[in-house]
């Protein structure tokens, strides 16, 4: 028996499916997508696609702010700025940070779920093995679910869960191969939308983790030997 619904933030990366992977266990998933002008957009609408049909979700909810594009600030999404082609350096926010995102995507997610009634909301930050980003360290989350109980109506109950907060990729890998996750339907390159560039850091720590894994990568890369 399902434990009720939640909503799964669904970036279309790896770390989103296995957290979906981890939802699918006990709670019926509602799946949310975001669209904020990223380089990759349509390809990871498409691997968000590819993996709400694979656990056949049938809520799904894309949503655009497009506004963050306009804001700036971010490699991601202004193509004038470099994105990093290496290790993440955990002394200095990346390039890659979109300044404040996760407020926004998590503030619709709590919105959601208000409505379809959904009491948690799976997000697949992490702390641990990360880029360092300020909104994906479990004392943010502790602070937004404060937020979410002061600023929803009194017999509202919902909590953010992150699974994966303090995990290695070599970790999520694992995790992914003992669910049956489909990590061939993910997309995590920062760069492009055809073969994943192999260099950029989003690449870089994927291809790390699988190494350390003792785990082939599925996807096909561009610069690499996967």
């Amino acid at each position: 028996m399902k434990r009720g619904l939640s909503i799964v933030l669904v970036s279309g990366g790896m770390d989103s499916c296995v957290t979906a992977a981890i939802a699918h266990q006990e709670y019926e998933m509602a799946f949310l997508h975001v669209n904020y002008g990223q380089r990759t957009e349509t390809r990871e609408l498409k691997a968000f696609n590819d993996i709400a049909n694979y656990y056949s979700v049938k809520r799904r909810l894309v949503a655009d702010i497009r506004y963050l594009k306009e804001i700036g600030g971010s490699s991601l999404i202004n193509k004038k700025m470099e994105i990093e082609k290496s290790q993440p350096n955990r002394a200095r926010i990346p390039s890659t940070y979109v300044p404040f995102r996760n407020t926004h995507l998590l503030s619709i997610a709590t919105s959601w779920a208000e409505v379809i009634g959904a009491h948690i909301i799976f997000i697949g930050a992490v702390e641990h093995d990360s880029s360092g980003y300020p909104d994906c360290r479990e004392i943010y989350f502790k602070a937004f679910n404060q937020l979410i109980e002061k600023g929803t109506k009194p017999d509202t109950h919902i909590t953010i869960e992150t699974p994966l907060i303090n995990l290695t990729k070599r970790d999520i890998i694992t995790k992914a191969m003992e669910l049956h996750a489909p990590l061939h339907l993910t997309w995590s390159c920062y760069e492009n939308s055809t073969r994943a560039c192999g260099v950029c850091a989003s690449c870089l720590v994927r291809l790390k983790g699988f190494k350390e894994a003792g785990v082939k990568d599925p996807i096909l890369y561009k610069n690499s030997k996967s």
